[in-house]
């Protein structure tokens, strides 16, 4: 990627008994807040024989307003409980054309997930607070050597970490109750 990003994602993810108090503790550490509290919609794509997701890899449309991103998530790896996994992505000016695109070469939406996000910044970190339909958790992305540090600051528990996207989370709750949707979206409007 431009900018000298590096094309991976390196992060943890923890639940969040409660997000006031993490916003808080970023607040008195001194943390950068990069974007309040947002909508987003998630939809990953697949072919009709689910090979994305069976190799471990994801192809997520993202839309925050009226902005678009189209990402691309390789398999996960772990280590010492941080997830490391190739993110490549991209911004999307039409996001009706992105899904037409999708479509036409064979890949449809498969799951669909909402969340509320806020990010924030704190020690070379990027740290989303995610409300979910399923549950608040704090992600906590960036080098390996400060992550540590910043769930230590958060006063989370590193060994609570969860090695799930999201999706699979999902998936396991619904396995619990088979009464959940199909997709992972918020009720009502």
């Amino acid at each position: 990627m431009s900018g000298g990003h590096r094309p991976d994602e390196i992060e943890v993810k923890l639940p969040a008994a409660d997000l006031g108090a993490n916003r808080r503790r970023l607040e008195d550490r001194g943390a950068s807040l990069l974007r309040g509290r947002h909508g987003e919609s998630n939809d990953l794509y697949d072919d009709a024989g689910g090979k994305l997701s069976a190799s471990g890899c994801a192809l997520r449309l993202r839309r925050v307003d009226a902005e678009c991103w189209l990402t691309f998530k390789g398999p996960a790896r772990f280590a010492q409980g941080i997830k490391t996994r190739e993110e490549r992505e991209t911004s999307v000016g039409n996001a009706e054309e992105a899904e037409a695109i999708l479509h036409r070469i064979g890949l449809a939406r498969r799951f669909r997930y909402e969340k509320r996000r806020e990010e924030w910044r704190l020690l070379d970190c990027t740290i989303a607070l995610d409300e979910t339909p399923v549950g608040d958790f704090v992600e906590v992305e960036g080098d390996p050597a400060a992550i540590p540090k910043v769930v230590a600051a958060l006063e989370l528990d590193f060994a609570s970490a969860i090695p799930y996207s999201y999706a699979r989370l999902y998936a396991l709750k619904r396995k619990e109750n088979p009464a959940l949707p199909e997709d992972m979206v918020f009720a009502g409007p």
